[in-house]
């Protein structure tokens, strides 16, 4: 067959360790001898951030706001450990959060259902999807080191010259304060995401956050969103017949176990990142969760959901073969292949895209697998393969398929 010829290039960002390994094994097998693949490249790896001082992280994140979709691989957000492994320049911050500050918008993640993978969670029978905000909290955070004894104040100066001053801690000893922000702008975004998201897909929407103790910024969440819901979105949901509710974390953490999913989970963004985690690892596995941020602006970028798998680059550094499942990569990959073909009106690009989803669920219910899903199985005799032959038993099956 010839080629699938794309118009607009996707933005390319790879990544670190043995996803980096990965993305290049996605590529040559499963993407150049079917596309005449058009991207424009970004080495987000931690060596070249450090070299460019993380300014490629920002040109990538500029340059999806300029083509409209991106497929990202995993980076590492380096600690202390980091610094002193790589000998960095500083600290860098999260190449996610940089991203996801300049691009705004909502991160939607779930999980990926496969025969013979039976949820933790054994009432869990369908996906819920984690609707997570992505701009500020921690993730764009101020932080001090205390000395000693003083007084740490919140002082917000208006265009006007006026204060507002809050003491925050009167510290008689050593100690840490960190500052977060968000803004309205980011929020109804958020909100308006998630509320359409629902609507697009006839789920149920819950959000969920401590207002209870943060009563200011919590609950400026929570008003956004009652607001917004009553004025533009109620006659839709009660047409479509699906519910919005606000709910406590705590409380909306019991009602998830107890549920059987099927909705959309809407949260700040560290209570995404977290939960996001616990949601596919108790479907089966990290690495069988998709991403995607979606701006409010238009912008798309498709990415895993898991980390660089550290220990399993190590080992690929000593020779030794892996079983790294690689699912979540290759489906940030269709995913963007899948947008750019609807964006360029390609219908060849989108069929390819559901083509390949399609044949990686098949090789997995054929009994072809990674360890870490051969674990969790309950498909009788599995073949378990290495990281390359599991992508190759993939091009097997999208042989077929083709």
């Amino acid at each position: 067959m010839s080629k699938i010829k794309m118009i607009t290039p996707l933005v390319e960002m790879d990544g670190d360790e043995m996803t980096r390994i990965l993305w290049k094994m996605i590529k040559d097998e499963l993407l150049l001898p079917y596309i005449d693949l058009k991207t424009e490249y970004y080495d987000l790896g931690l060596e070249h951030r450090n070299e460019t001082n993380d300014q490629v992280t920002v040109d990538s994140a500029n340059a999806t706001l300029k083509y409209g979709v991106a497929v990202k691989c995993a980076t590492i957000t380096p600690n202390a450990a980091r610094v002193e492994e790589y000998k960095l320049k500083e600290m860098w911050k999260s190449p996610n959060g940089t991203i996801r500050a300049i691009l705004d918008g909502t991160v939607f993640r779930a999980p990926i259902l496969v025969k013979g993978i039976v949820p933790y969670v054994k009432n869990w029978t369908k996906p819920i999807t984690i609707a997570r905000h992505a701009y500020g909290d921690v993730y764009k955070n101020t932080e001090i080191k205390v000395p000693g004894k003083g007084k740490a104040e919140l002082v917000f100066t208006g265009e006007d010259g006026k204060e507002i001053r809050q003491t925050i801690h009167e510290f008689d000893g050593e100690g840490i304060i960190q500052g977060i922000h968000n803004t309205k702008k980011s929020i109804e975004s958020f909100a308006r995401a998630c509320f359409s998201y629902a609507v697009d897909t006839k789920q149920d929407l819950w959000f969920s956050t401590k207002d209870t103790i943060s009563k200011k910024y919590d609950h400026t969440f929570k008003d956004i969103f009652q607001e917004i819901y009553d004025t533009e979105y109620r006659e839709k949901f009660e047409a479509l017949n699906i519910e919005y509710f606000y709910t406590l974390i705590d409380d909306a953490v019991a009602r998830v176990i107890r549920s059987e999913g099927g909705f959309i989970w809407a949260c700040k963004n560290y209570d995404g990142d977290v939960m996001s985690d616990m949601v596919a690892t108790a479907y089966g596995d990290l690495s069988m969760m998709t991403s995607v941020l979606v701006s409010p602006s238009g912008v798309y970028e498709y990415e895993a959901a898991h980390g660089t798998v550290q220990r399993h680059y190590y080992k690929y550094l000593k020779g030794e073969k892996t079983s790294t499942n690689s699912i979540a990569t290759i489906f940030a990959w269709t995913g963007a292949l899948n947008k750019r073909g609807e964006l360029d009106n390609i219908p060849e690009l989108c069929e390819f895209a559901k083509r390949l989803e399609s044949a990686c669920i098949k090789t997995i219910e054929n009994g072809k697998m990674t360890g870490s899903l051969a674990s969790i199985s309950t498909c009788e005799n599995p073949v378990i393969l290495d990281s390359l032959g599991f992508i190759k038993a993939i091009k097997e099956t999208l042989e077929n398929e083709l």
